[in-house]
């Protein structure tokens, strides 16, 4: 029996993405049933009300084996609707936010080959979404962490670490300042560290580790990088910067029945309809939630076709140095894998 996909497609240039995504997925034969559905500030901008998700794509979502979410825009703004990604994490507890960072062959490499992976606790910190006005002079957001929740993604990363084979989870915090809720974060990272006792645990305070990625990444390659919500948002986001472009960069949000997969970009509205920005990390994210449903092989041809076909450096998009279209790009990695049947079959 097939699996069932939710693709919401998204704002901006996510669209097109999706389209280069169900394009690379009938290259493969996935064997996927693609249930579209509506999300986002385009169709929020068209109906109002106070949610991006309409109830229809509740639905769709309760009734599949996993979620692909195109880039969405979350409007700005008092009283603005919490955003897409946020309420998915939340309503199906998808814990993990996970970004694998790897350079790859023939880009730009700002500081030097990279190799690690950011583990982002996804479901509350101040991302909980629950914000006091006091009075005219003071407005209080909260930040909501509890011993759950850090002992889920502790788990995930030591886990992650384990099947990888590497040796440390790097801890990154801010307990000397947030003594409470960072102190909570550490004491559970301790707790579920004790049960890992061939994985180290380095602890990085979060504007000190922000220093050491750019003065000397490779310390932490083949480490995972371990955080609450807001912190590893933005470590994330400066891990992505060092392998050339965000372009590259796919990115899973993974519970314990359910997962949600996107590209870690945004929505890029300034490019959309142009058939300009890099399919990369919306196609590799596709391949990731192809493993997560079972099709390990498949998933591994879309990430081999991508590496050759960046390696070549023939067709590859503007941010990588090239002048190829999303679609020239797509179709390069489509013939890759028609040209090898035998990998994407096997």
């Amino acid at each position: 029996m097939s699996k069932k996909v939710a693709i919401i497609k998204g704002d901006g240039v996510g669209l097109e993405l999706v389209s280069c995504l169900t394009d690379v997925l009938d290259a493969v034969s996935s064997d996927l049933e693609l249930i579209t559905c509506e999300a986002g500030s385009t169709w929020w901008e068209k109906n109002g009300g106070d949610t991006l998700i309409p109830d229809e794509t509740w639905d769709i979502l309760d009734e599949s084996d996993a979620c692909f979410k195109g880039p969405t825009t979350t409007p700005g703004g008092i009283g603005s609707p919490k955003s897409v990604a946020v309420s998915i994490r939340q309503k199906y507890n998808l814990y993990a936010n996970v970004r694998p960072i790897k350079t790859f062959k023939n880009t730009n490499r700002p500081l030097g080959d990279v190799e690690h992976v950011c583990v982002r606790e996804g479901t509350e910190g101040l991302y909980f979404g629950s914000e006091v006005v006091l009075d005219d002079n003071v407005s209080i957001a909260i930040r909501r962490i509890t011993k759950t929740s850090c002992q889920n993604i502790a788990r995930y990363a030591f886990e992650e670490a384990k099947k990888r084979g590497w040796d440390t989870v790097v801890a990154i915090h801010k307990s000397n300042i947030l003594k409470e809720t960072c102190g909570l974060f550490l004491d559970m990272v301790d707790e579920v560290g004790a049960d890992y006792p061939k994985i180290e645990i380095w602890r990085y305070h979060i504007d000190n580790i922000a220093q050491q990625l750019i003065k000397n990444p490779q310390i932490f390659n083949q480490k995972i990088l371990l955080s609450t919500n807001l912190f590893m948002d933005i470590i994330s986001e400066e891990c992505s910067a060092l392998v050339g472009s965000i372009g590259l960069i796919a990115s899973a949000n993974i519970g314990d029945d359910y997962a949600m997969f996107e590209p870690a970009h945004g929505s890029a509205p300034k490019y959309a309809g142009l058939d300009k920005v890099n399919p990369t990390a919306t196609v590799l994210a596709g391949a990731w939630m192809l493993e997560y449903l079972g099709n390990v092989k498949k998933a591994n041809a879309i990430r081999k076709a991508f590496e050759e076909v960046i390696a070549e450096g023939k067709s590859i998009t503007y941010d990588l140095g090239g002048t190829a279209k999303m679609s020239e790009m797509t179709g390069a990695v489509i013939k890759w894998l028609d040209d090898n049947q035998n990998i994407k079959q096997r």
